[in-house]
């Protein structure tokens, strides 16, 4: 990844967008619902679209926390991921529902997280409050926790098994 690009997906490049972003509706009158996710997010499918859609759904801009390259295999195994991180942030950044991205290298992205200071912090139904490295710090300061019903069969480790099991061509 491009050290350019890699600024652009740092937090704190999103929490400087979010504080401009924040000022333009106060002198307004307005305030600002901030959504955010978190994920690995390798290979992209139906499953990660809906989720994001409903995510976004919940308040006036989505931000997604992207797992680094490293933190995916850390998570996932020596053969993930299966596309770099620049690609995957690429392709969350050109959704209509996804407003901003970080990339994130540590096992949670907690600290991220906490500094972002989210209105709403959104999971699948496979996470709860006590399975949830980053759940407590959140509900500490005052962010409202939301678990969509996880959707059976729809996820990248499912489609990697079943492309493997495939009868060679």
């Amino acid at each position: 990844m491009s050290s350019a690009l890699l600024s652009t997906l740092s937090i704190d490049a999103v929490i400087a967008r979010l504080t401009t972003l924040k000022a333009q509706r106060a002198e307004q009158g307005e305030s600002l619902c901030v959504v955010a996710t978190n994920g690995c997010f390798d290979l992209l499918h139906v499953g990660h679209l809906r989720y994001l859609h409903a995510a976004r759904q919940q308040g006036d801009v989505l931000i997604v926390g992207l797992n680094s390259d490293a933190s995916v295999q850390r998570l996932k195994g020596p053969t993930r991921p299966i596309l770099p991180e620049a690609e995957r942030a690429e392709l969350l950044l050109g959704l209509d529902c996804v407003d901003d991205v970080f990339v994130f290298d540590a096992p949670s992205p907690v600290d991220a997280l906490v500094a972002l200071a989210p209105s709403i912090y959104v999971k699948g139904g496979d996470y709860a409050v006590d399975t949830l490295p980053e759940g407590r710090a959140l509900q500490a300061i005052g962010t409202k926790l939301v678990f969509f019903p996880y959707v059976e069969g729809r996820s990248t480790s499912s489609i990697v098994q079943r492309i493997q099991s495939l009868p060679p061509v």
